[in-house]
């Protein structure tokens, strides 16, 4: 069962790391947060929407949230769905 999801309800934020920086350069890769009920196919869409590019992979994982000691006990932080957006060669996002 899929979520209707609006485009900009599915991307949340950019990933900004070094590692994605050189990516960027290298293989056209772009990381994202984004909601954790969409899939692929929507962030692809999303994607291609928003800045008006060809995607022609998404791969996506979820990364478990940590432990944190608040005061006298210990709480999670919550889990953060990732993407992995390949672009066509020529398209860039800036």
């Amino acid at each position: 069962m899929s979520v209707h999801l609006g485009v900009y309800d599915i991307i949340k934020s950019p990933l900004i790391t070094e590692k994605l920086s050189l990516l960027n350069e290298d293989q056209n890769l772009y990381g994202f947060e984004v909601d954790r009920r969409a899939n692929k196919i929507q962030i692809r869409e999303a994607v291609e929407k928003i800045w008006g590019v060809k995607v022609v992979r998404v791969n996506t994982m979820v990364r478990k949230g940590k432990p944190r000691r608040v005061k006298w006990s210990w709480e999670h932080e919550p889990s953060v769905k990732r993407a992995l957006v390949w672009l066509a060669e020529g398209d860039r996002i800036e």
